[in-house]
């Protein structure tokens, strides 16, 4: 059974310089946690926002129809793949509607985990203190240069086709849904924004601005600077759009160790093995005496010392993977890297 896990969750969303908010947003309580969705609709007329709300619904309500007892990974890829069709129902029903979609972000987050999806270039963090120890990697064109080291993430912000997604809902009927089982921390806190949000300024900027203070102010405060840095560059700005909350309990499935702290640890064991080696190597070519524990030489004239006793250095086995990743798909269209510092 899935228990729930109640949290605070805030939403900020302003129309830019745009004339219509084409993006949309929702949180509810359900049996098997509290769902988040953050969607940014596109298409002419009122295609966009329309796309955004009917993915935003159909998931929260497939979300909160769910038994108890069900898989909440297998409830949000159901409800996702129905978000879409709905979508694509809709556009074939009225012509002025042709053509739209959207894109998405959604968690949903009980005692067990934090299991969360995406499609597009919005985006969902996961920040711990002041390090991002999660992020989605964009579905989008400019992306796409970035995995393959042609152009660093700046260069794909500041792109002028930085807004070509290569994954949406409404598009395909056939569509690629990846989710993601996440642990948690208490203190954790969890952003799903849109590209008007999160593009606005260089992530190394963004983040310090986000990662501390109370939720409800933090988020007010850092979309009245976002909307007041559009206006600043001609107030022709997209809409910006955000979600934010924070966890106040581990959860139940406990966090593995990052690769950073492996490290850490595989060196102090091999320096304390080094040591051990250089005192034993020390004592044979120098003839030292190596000490030997509660031995009372003096008393046995005749008998040879007790051997030396071994020390005897143990590691625990850890798991090589940061992330669960459900349906046996790979991490890798994700950001995963733990512990990347917020200067």
């Amino acid at each position: 059974m899935n228990s729930k896990s109640k949290i605070e969750c805030h939403i900020q969303s302003l129309i830019g310089g745009r004339s219509e908010n084409q993006d949309s947003a929702g949180v509810m309580e359900t049996d098997i946690g509290t769902v988040v969705v953050v969607c940014d609709g596109m298409g002419a007329l009122n295609g966009g926002s329309t796309a955004s709300r009917i993915a935003v619904t159909t998931v929260m309500n497939d979300v909160a129809a769910a038994q108890p007892d069900e898989s909440v990974a297998d409830v949000l890829k159901a409800a996702i793949i129905h978000a879409n069709n709905a979508i694509i129902d809709a556009a074939e029903n009225d012509d002025e509607l042709a053509g739209m979609g959207t894109t998405l972000t959604a968690v949903i987050i009980n005692d067990e985990c934090a299991t969360l999806s995406y499609l597009g270039a919005s985006r969902i963090y996961q920040l711990r203190g002041r390090n991002k120890v999660f992020r989605t990697f964009d579905h989008s064109l400019v992306f796409q240069s970035v995995r393959v080291g042609l152009i660093t993430e700046e260069q794909a912000r500041l792109s002028s086709q930085s807004n070509i997604i290569t994954k949406a809902l409404g598009i395909n009927r056939e569509i690629d849904v990846e989710i993601y089982e996440l642990p948690y921390l208490a203190g954790d806190r969890f952003v799903l924004c849109t590209d008007g949000f999160w593009g606005a300024m260089p992530e190394k900027e963004l983040l310090p601005k986000i990662a501390k203070g109370n939720v409800s102010i933090t988020l007010e405060k850092t979309a009245i600077q976002i909307d007041l840095l559009g206006i600043r560059h001609g107030g022709h700005h997209d809409n910006l759009t955000a979600a934010m909350f924070d966890v106040t309990k581990d959860s139940k499935r406990k966090v593995k160790m990052s690769k950073k702290v492996k490290l850490v640890l595989a060196s102090l064991v091999l320096a304390l093995v080094a040591s051990l080696a250089l005192n034993v190597y020390q004592c044979v070519k120098y003839g030292h005496a190596c000490p030997v524990e509660n031995t009372a030489t003096t008393s046995m004239p005749d008998e040879a010392a007790p051997a030396d006793q071994q020390n005897v250095v143990r590691k625990d086995a850890v798991d090589a993977e940061a992330d669960t990743v459900v349906n046996n798909e790979a991490v890798a269209p994700a950001d995963t890297t733990a512990s990347s510092s917020i200067e």
